[in-house]
């Protein structure tokens, strides 16, 4: 029977993968996260202090929030407990927390580990608060989506968010020097290959060592491959975006800020990130009219016309032939001047709007459609701005109790400066009408 288990290589463990071989064994050989795990770091101090809290770790896929639970429980001595919230119900959690509890009647602590934490739903949630409270657990939950809005707030204020961040390229480089010291193999890869594959992990440092072993695999005796080979040989990876989570916001305000910035490259290299991710078109396309009239506004009237249109022309074209217009208005909005004059005029006016209630406007300016409403003043005095030199009348249209508001504050920018001009001349003639009048 032995014999049997020999020839199938059964007598050995399981072959591990690479990435679960490299895991480090202390903190400080964490890569990517100095600033959490490095001698000034947040997680460091906490050790140092012989106590922390309850934590959420919060960031991209494989970046170390799993490990560095692991070394957590190590340096402090507490049991080591990990449940995924994708397979656990609250039949799961009373057991965990019953475990631990029993283990803390024994003078032993749990750290317990819940992967993708915000999966849980708000009554799952609540069932952590009060092991929590008393010492029963200290909670690690390990999120990849924004805690602000995937966790409740009575779990947050229990616990301390630290944010893992992705691996940078000199960080997923060592990853791939200590693949290579620990299986005393050299990438295959030239050097431009080499950089390829680095930018194919995009940040994760589980993708850049799988990719690795898929290289290693793929490799016959003394064959180098070359950008191009690697690229056929390991298919891409989809890029890290969640059309309905935290990418999504992330990247609609980029695209917002750098348009508003006047930075048409990176406003058209935020608008190809969204469209390689699968954004819907035409939520990117409102986006684009919303900026229009937000951060343009009248000092380019056109702004409105042309991001319509290319909506417009989406619509009409489909994809992939209507995305072209869509990077169209992109950098002509870019390019455009900028005012948010009207943005900030319709939020005054709003303002004052509701502060002031259902004040009537003046009788000079509503209409005497009967007897008795004309009777009362319905329209008296009211002046018909076209018979007027200038056509303009000057005559005060604000309800008595309120009296003249100034809302619209034109920049020097673009078409807004002939606005400004414009406001300027009637005010100064308001002025003449009234003095004329006195």
């Amino acid at each position: 029977m032995s014999d049997l288990f020999a020839s199938a290589g059964l007598q050995n463990d399981a072959p591990r993968p690479l990435a679960d071989r490299l895991r480090p064994r202390s903190l400080a050989e964490v890569v990517g996260q100095e600033h959490l795990t490095g001698t000034d770091g947040s997680l460091t101090r906490l050790l140092n202090g012989k106590s922390f809290g309850s934590l959420v770790f919060w960031g991209p896929p494989g970046t170390g929030k799993t490990t560095v639970a692991r070394l957590l429980a190590h340096e402090t001595d507490l049991k080591f407990e990990q449940i995924s919230a994708i397979f656990s119900g609250i039949a799961d959690l009373k057991k965990v927390f019953e475990a631990a509890r029993q283990r803390r009647a024994m003078g032993q602590g749990t750290l317990l580990f819940v992967d993708e934490i915000h999966r849980f739903n708000r009554a799952q949630l609540d069932a952590f608060l009060p092991v929590m409270e008393d010492g029963t657990v200290t909670l690690v939950g390990a999120t990849t989506e924004n805690p602000s809005f995937e966790l409740n707030a009575a779990l947050l204020s229990r616990a301390r968010v630290l944010l893992f961040r992705s691996l940078d390229d000199v960080a997923i480089a060592k990853l791939l020097v200590r693949a290579e010291d620990l299986t005393g193999r050299s990438l295959p890869l030239d050097e431009d290959a080499r950089g390829v594959l680095v930018r194919m992990a995009d940040g994760d440092g589980r993708a850049c060592l799988t990719l690795a072993e898929e290289v290693w695999r793929s490799a016959k005796r003394d064959e180098i491959f070359d950008a191009a080979t690697l690229q056929e040989i390991v298919q891409r990876r989809a890029p890290i975006y969640d059309k309905s989570q935290e990418g999504h916001y992330n990247l609609i305000s980029a695209l917002h800020k750098t348009v508003r910035g006047s930075d048409p490259d990176a406003a058209l290299y935020y608008l190809c990130r969204m469209l390689d991710g699968g954004e819907d078109r035409l939520f990117i396309a409102r986006r684009l009219v919303r900026m229009a009239v937000e951060d343009i506004g009248l000092a380019d009237p056109q702004a409105l016309v042309v991001a319509t249109a290319a909506k417009d022309a989406f619509d009409f074209l489909g994809s992939p032939e209507g995305e072209l217009a869509l990077a169209q208005i992109t950098v002509y909005l870019a390019c455009a001047p900028k005012s948010n004059a009207v943005y900030n005029a319709y939020k005054a006016a709003t303002r004052v709007a509701k502060e002031h209630g259902s004040l009537p406007p003046p009788r000079t300016i509503l209409n005497g459609s009967t007897k008795l409403m004309r009777k009362i003043g319905y329209g008296e005095g009211y002046r018909y701005d076209h018979d007027e030199p200038d056509a303009f009348s000057g005559q005060d249209y604000w309800p008595e109790a309120l009296g003249r508001q100034y809302f619209y504050e034109p920049t020097d920018r673009g078409m807004e400066t002939r606005y400004g001009d414009r406001l300027a001349h009637w005010e100064a003639l308001r002025k003449q009408r009234r003095d004329e009048e006195r």
